[in-house]
């Protein structure tokens, strides 16, 4: 009888492993049911009119076809121009633009003049806003609108991973100075704690992370308030919310990610966890008809005729829940999605041939069972081929190559001026603004700012290249609070925020250890978070690490084990795990962080009700935590428990930072990862934020989840 798929074993040894993972469905049925009851309140047929900025985020909590049994007829975009609505009832779905409250305003008037009537619902999301109902008021229109929210909070976009979809939580925080973000990061943060219990411990880096940890901490209720009966249900599922302002880590969104999932990200670019793929990736599979063929050119049989390249495109939702495949390949570094697809193209054959080794009525039946699961697997496996096909190509250009290049040498402080010179001549072979952009910022961050000549130089050429409209772009990368574009040295006029805002990146190389002394193994072998990178750390990761696995920032806690026994897989095991040490702050780590910029912070909150008898011993300054007796007390009283450190990203986050948290998750026990963010970014993504470039326009009148 064959043996069972690999997949099969591997995925149940993470059920085991993820047995204690917080419930995150909760959180979308929760979306739904607040969706539902906003229709609900207006009576009869209605048509919705969507910010289309919410569509992608509405589309993953909810289908049309919900939509429709709770009275939406019809569905338009929200944009500026008459609206025909069918029903009487119209009701506006939108964030609280001015904008887009112009538009509405400007709608309602017009059916005002052809006496046509309709009654106005607004529902703002996440939250209502004084400022709407001014400029209504302004408008003459409030009388007629009547003004409710609809509390679109975190998404689930993975089983470990929750986000709030905003794309301009980055440029609202950091640009335009609008701490909007910060207060509707604090609200969805409440609800966690309302589903899962309590935070013992906020801790963080960064000014604005410390502005929410306050915000945060403010808006509890004192333990006199808190219900016993709820607290002792969820005080152990939860031990601690670590939060990180983008600010606090710019060098890592900069670089191009080189994880499966990253580079797919850089290259085709996911946005509300959709990517556009040729559709003939998407078409039903056929088994071999021979079984001597393999699977993977019946795979790709028949789909040659057209590139991949120049296909029709089609959205595809990329989720573990119908891709048994992602799940082992999202994390790999890309050097090793090659290897990994072969090996499953290989154990797909064999399954395929076993119906041939079928000589009872027991053995057909046992084949047939499994027939939905290869061809689901099959599937996959095709999607995934040709997703790699089309990466390939992109990763083998000359200025891919040379921005790596550049990237590497940056990373380690090598011939800065002479990379700067590289840069240079990226924009005069044409290169997108925004790699540009990238490499130019990460050059001044790490090098402590670019000489004043050299810059300025620069920036003309940018200008000429790519447009004078990107004047802003630069400006708003080079002033407050973001400043990731500076001289060296700064001129004499240059406010203490900017020059308390400049990187210490040689001396964190060091003592954060953020680059791999040897990378050869890291293509085969996972043995530290640096392999999302090929040898560079994320900073925002190994300061996760300070917090929850201290041992990971020393050395490689994966080098002293056991090769995994699929080495080329992000989802390997080790024979053995560590246990996962107790919260106990930034200990050992506080010289180092004090030399970053940004404010650091470790709290209880008071509404905590814990017994932290043995927090309170532990934070004792004159107990050291390698040998803290307190250290060992709890971890001996927790040794049987799984707890969950919840991270949050204030202003977004990386597929590869996602890869490298899951990477420190798997190498102990008793300790789970949620990873929250305001969102999923990239480079590119973030400089296009910066310079106010929205990612997903739509031309189409009618809307569509």
């Amino acid at each position: 009888m064959a043996a069972a798929p690999a997949s099969v074993t591997e995925q149940s040894s993470a059920d085991l492993d993820n047995e204690r993972l917080l419930d995150t469905s909760v959180l979308s049925e929760l979306a739904k049911k607040d969706l539902v009851d906003a229709l609900n309140s207006v009576n009869g047929a209605k048509t919705l009119v969507l910010d289309p900025s919410i569509a992608g985020p509405l589309g993953l909590v909810t289908e049309v076809s919900l939509l429709k049994q709770h009275g939406v007829d019809k569905m338009f975009w929200l944009e500026p121009g008459p609206l025909s609505a069918p029903t009487t009832n119209i009701v506006y779905l939108c964030r609280p633009l001015i904008k887009h409250i112009k538009i509405i305003a400007d709608q309602v008037k017009r059916h005002a003049k052809e006496s046509a009537k309709h009654t106005y619902t607004l529902l703002l999301v996440p939250r209502t806003s004084i400022l709407v109902t001014r400029i209504l008021e302004e408008e003459g229109v409030l009388g007629e609108v009547n003004v409710s929210s609809y509390n679109l909070q975190f998404i689930p976009l993975a089983q470990d991973v929750v986000s709030l979809e905003y794309d301009n939580a980055f440029r609202e925080i950091w640009v335009d100075g609008d701490e909007t973000a910060i207060y509707n990061s604090a609200q969805a943060l409440l609800t966690l704690r309302k589903i899962y219990g309590p935070f013992p411990r906020i801790l963080g880096k960064g000014d604005h992370a410390a502005r929410l940890a306050t915000l945060l901490n403010r808006s509890l209720l004192p333990p006199s308030s808190v219900s016993p009966h709820a607290s002792a249900a969820n005080t152990e599922k939860i031990d601690s919310l670590i939060i990180l302002d983008r600010r606090t880590d710019m060098i890592t969104p900069l670089l191009t990610q080189l994880t499966y999932e990253g580079l797919i990200d850089e290259m085709l670019g996911i946005k509300n966890s959709h990517v556009e793929v040729p559709a003939s990736l998407l078409a039903p599979p056929n088994p071999p008809a021979n079984p001597n063929a393999s699977s993977t050119s019946a795979s790709t049989s028949g789909l040659q005729a057209v590139p991949l390249s120049k296909e029709k495109k089609k959205k595809h939702h990329l989720t573990t829940a119908n891709d048994p495949l992602l799940a082992e390949l999202r994390d790999l570094n890309f050097a090793s999605v090659g290897k990994k697809l072969n090996r499953i193209a290989h154990r797909l054959d064999e399954d395929y041939k076993a119906r041939l080794q079928a000589k009872t009525v027991a053995q057909l039946r046992d084949f047939v069972g499994k027939l939905g699961g290869l061809q689901t697997e099959h599937q996959s496996l095709r999607l995934h081929t040709g997703l790699s096909e089309l990466i390939v190509p992109q990763t083998r250009t000359e200025i891919f190559n040379k921005s790596l290049e550049i990237q590497q040498n940056l990373l380690a402080s090598y011939n800065v001026n002479d990379q700067v010179s590289a840069i240079e001549d990226l924009i005069a072979q044409g290169a997108d603004m925004q790699l540009v952009i990238r490499l130019l910022c990460l050059a001044s961050i790490t090098a402590g700012g670019i000489r004043t000549k050299t810059l300025d130089n620069i920036k003309r050429e940018i200008l000429q290249s790519y447009g004078y409209n990107f004047l802003p772009l630069l400006l708003s990368l080079s002033a407050p609070p973001l400043a990731v574009l500076l001289p060296n040295p700064l001129p004499a006029s240059t406010t203490p925020s900017v020059v308390a805002s400049k990187y210490p990146y040689t001396s964190l190389r060091k003592s954060l250890r953020l680059l791999m002394e040897d990378t050869d193994a890291l293509d085969e072998v996972e043995n530290d978070i640096g392999y999302v990178y090929s040898g560079y750390a994320p900073i925002s990761i190994r300061l996760v690490q300070c917090v929850a696995q201290k041992g990971g920032v020393l050395s490689n806690p994966a080098l002293d084990k056991e090769k995994p026994a699929d080495a080329g897989s992000a989802n390997g095991k080790s024979t053995s795990k560590v246990q996962a040490h107790p919260i106990v702050g930034w200990k050992g780590f506080e010289d180092v962080l004090a030399t970053m910029p940004g404010e650091t912070f470790d709290i209880t909150p008071k509404d905590y009700v814990g017994d932290d008898s043995a927090s309170t011993l532990c934070k004792s300054r004159d107990m050291h935590y390698f040998h803290s007796s307190c250290s060992w007390m709890v971890l001996v009283q927790g040794r049987d428990r799984t707890t969950t450190t919840v991270v949050f990203f204030l202003g977004g986050c990386t597929y590869t930072e996602i890869a490298a948290l899951r990477w420190v998750g798997r190498q102990n026990k008793g300790r789970n990862f949620l990873i929250a963010t305001t969102g999923i970014i990239s480079g590119n993504s973030l400089v296009d934020s910066v310079a106010g470039i929205g990612r997903g326009s739509t031309n189409s009148r009618d809307a569509g989840i």
